[in-house]
C-alpha cells in the first residue's frame, strides 16, 4: 500500500514515515504542499495523509483538489494542531475521511488507516 505523507514538521514526518514503513507501507514524504500535490497528480496513492498548514499548498487545498480533479475514492486523513471545531467541520465538508489532532498517536493513526483501507490486522 502506498501512502503520501505531506507534513512540514520534519521530526513528525520522519517518525510517522518510519513507523508506517515498519508496518509495511510504502511512504512518499513531502514537507511542501505544492510538491505533494504534484506527486499526487503524477502517481497513484492508496491513502493521503496531510497536515493542514504547510508551505506551498495547504492540506485543505490538496484535499479539495483531489476530490474535484482526481478521485472521490482515495482516503484522506488530515492532521492538524488546530483545536478549532470549525476546522474539523470544514475538513469533512471538502471531503476528508478522517481528522486527527496533533500530537498524533501512531497506534491510533494505524487503526484509522487500516479502517479506511479495509485491512485486517
Amino acid at each position: 500500500m502506498r501512502i503520501i505523507l505531506a507534513e512540514d514538521n520534519d521530526i513528525l514526518r520522519k517518525s510517522l514515515s518510519f513507523f508506517l514503513e515498519s508496518k509495511g507501507f510504502s511512504v512518499d514524504q513531502f514537507s511542501d504542499g505544492e510538491e505533494a500535490l504534484q506527486a499526487i497528480q503524477n502517481n497513484p496513492y492508496d491513502l493521503i495523509l496531510t497536515d493542514i498548514n504547510m508551505p506551498g499548498k495547504s492540506g485543505m487545498e490538496i484535499t479539495q483538489y483531489v476530490r474535484e480533479h482526481i478521485s472521490a475514492e482515495t482516503p484522506i486523513i488530515i492532521l492538524t494542531s488546530s483545536g478549532v471545531e470549525q476546522t474539523e467541520l470544514d475538513s469533512f465538508d471538502i471531503g476528508a475521511n478522517e481528522f486527527i489532532a496533533k500530537p498524533v498517536s501512531p497506534a491510533v493513526l494505524l487503526v484509522r488507516i487500516n479502517k479506511l483501507l479495509n485491512k485486517r490486522f
